[in-house]
C-alpha cells in the first residue's frame, strides 16, 4: 500500500483569506513570522482504494492437487480478496499470497466451519463471507491444496469450493490524490524520514515507533494506530474506527517500514484483525480495541501513556503512517532545523498544537514526549498548526482498561 506523497503546502495556504489578509494588513499577502494557531478542521478519514466486484470460482474439475486463480488490478497498491463462500473438503486449505509466496495467508476454512487455530487472520464486513489480509501489490493468488483425491469423492469435481465475490484494491497514485485533496498538513518543506533514517542518531525515538502500525480499514481507508500497554489494547481515532463492525473489518500492520534510509524497500508487514471494540469516544475521537492472534504482534513493543498536561514548547515527535506509506518519523519541523515542540498547549478545549509534519493517514499516531518518551497527545487533526486531543483528557477515561506500568 506505498503511496506517493502528495504535493508539499505551506502553513499559510491552510489558512483561510481573511487571516491572510489580517497579516497582511488587509492589502495583500504575505506568510506569517511565527506560528499561527489556525483553528482546527475537522477529522477526515484517508480513502486509499475501492470495492470491485467479482465473480471467481475454484472448483475440484482439474486432477492435479493444486488449483489455483489469479485476483488482479494493474497498478493496484494492494489487493484484498473477500470470499463469498468456502466449502472445502477435510484437510484441503486455502492459500491467498503474492506471486512470489512471501506474503502468504492460510484458511483451512471459513469462520465457524473449518477454520483452524494458527490460520492467518481475517476481516468481516457485514455479510455472509469473510475477507483474507490484504497482499501487498495489484495479484493475488488464490490456491486450494489438496489431499489427493479427496475433495473430488466428497464434494463433486465440478462443485465450487471456494467463491469470490468481491475484491478491495488500493488506489494508484493519480487515484490517490484526486480522492484526498486538503489532507496534507506539511507546515512548510516536509522534514518527516523513513523511521530507519533515525536508527542510530535517535535510537530511543527509532525503537518506540515499532509499536505503531498501519491501519486498513473496511477494505478502503487508512489511518494510524498503536499498541499501549502491556496487555492486549491499541488506540486509534474515533473517527476512523467507532463501531464493533468497524473494528472487525480492520487489519492492524506492523514493521511497514523501510529496510534501508529512503530505499522505498518496506518489509512485508505483519497483519492482523481487529477483535473487540473496548472503548470509544466521538468527543475525544479516540478508539480502544483489541486484536486476534496478539502473541505474533507483540515483540513489537508497546508504548505508555502521560496522565499530565503538554508544557508550552516542549519537545515531541511523530510517528506514523501518513499518506499510508512506510511509516516515517516528524522529530523536525523544518528539515535540519528546530525540533518538533508544542506550540499552543491548550489550542481548544480538547487539542493541543503543533507544526510537526503529518498528512492524510497519520490520524491515530501517538504524539510522544521527548523527556519521558510517552505518549501526550492522539494526532488527528491537520491545519498547521496540526493538533492532538491531549492525552489528559483520554487518560482518566481509559487508564483502568490498560496496563499503562512500564
Amino acid at each position: 500500500m506505498r503511496l506517493a506523497h502528495l504535493p508539499r503546502i505551506l502553513a499559510a495556504s491552510v489558512l483561510g483569506a481573511a487571516a491572510l489578509a489580517a497579516l497582511s494588513g488587509g492589502t495583500g499577502f504575505a506568510e506569517p513570522s511565527a506560528p499561527v494557531a489556525a483553528p482546527p478542521a475537522a477529522p477526515q478519514i484517508e480513502r486509499v482504494g475501492a470495492e470491485e466486484t467479482a465473480a471467481i470460482s475454484v472448483d475440484y474439475s482439474v486432477s492435479s492437487e493444486v488449483t489455483s486463480q489469479t485476483v488482479r488490478h494493474p497498478g493496484a497498491t494492494y489487493v484484498k480478496v473477500h470470499f463469498g463462500a468456502l466449502s472445502l473438503a477435510a484437510g484441503d486449505y486455502v492459500t491467498v499470497s503474492d506471486p512470489s509466496g512471501a506474503e502468504t495467508h492460510t484458511y483451512h476454512g471459513a469462520p465457524g466451519r473449518g477454520l483452524r487455530s494458527g490460520d492467518s487472520g481475517y476481516t468481516l464486513h457485514g455479510d455472509s463471507g469473510f475477507a483474507a489480509m490484504s497482499i501487498e501489490g495489484d495479484t493475488a493468488i488464490v490456491t486450494v491444496h489438496r489431499e489427493s483425491d479427496k475433495g473430488l469423492r466428497g464434494l463433486g469435481a465440478s462443485a465450487p469450493v471456494v467463491t469470490i465475490d468481491k475484491f478491495w484494491r488500493g488506489y494508484d497514485e493519480a487515484e490517490y490524490n484526486a480522492v484526498n485533496i486538503g489532507l496534507m498538513s506539511v507546515c512548510g518543506s516536509d522534514a518527516r524520514r523513513d523511521v530507519v533514517c533515525y536508527q542510530t542518531s535517535h535510537p530511543t525515538q527509532f525503537a518506540r515507533s515499532r509499536p505503531v502500525a498501519r491501519l486498513l480499514i473496511g477494505g478502503t481507508s487508512a489511518c494510524t494506530g498503536f499498541r499501549v500497554g502491556d496487555t492486549n489494547r491499541l488506540l486509534t481515532n474515533n473517527h476512523c474506527t467507532a463501531t464493533q463492525a468497524g473494528v472487525v473489518s480492520t487489519e492492524t500492520q506492523f514493521n511497514y517500514q523501510c529496510q534501508t534510509c529512503g530505499g522505498n524497500n518496506p518489509y512485508t508487514p505483519t497483519k492482523v484483525s481487529g477483535a473487540t471494540l473496548v472503548k470509544t469516544s466521538a468527543s475525544l475521537d479516540y478508539t480502544l480495541y483489541s486484536v486476534n492472534n496478539f502473541s505474533t504482534i507483540s515483540s513489537f513493543g508497546t508504548l505508555y501513556i502521560e496522565s499530565r498536561q503538554p508544557v508550552s514548547h516542549e519537545t515531541i515527535y511523530i510517528p506514523g503512517h501518513g499518506d499510508a506509506t512506510a511509516k516515517r518519523l516528524s522529530i523536525y519541523e523544518t528539515a535540519g532545523g528546530a525540533l518538533c515542540d508544542i506550540d499552543t498547549v491548550n489550542l481548544d478545549s480538547v487539542n493541543t498544537g503543533y507544526l510537526c509534519d503529518t498528512s492524510g493517514g497519520n490520524s491515530g499516531s501517538p504524539v510522544l514526549a521527548t523527556s519521558t518518551h510517552r505518549v501526550i497527545a492522539l494526532h488527528h487533526l491537520g491545519g498547521c498548526q496540526n493538533a492532538g486531543t491531549r492525552m489528559s483528557l483520554i487518560h482518566p477515561q481509559i487508564i483502568g482498561l490498560i496496563d499503562n506500568t512500564p
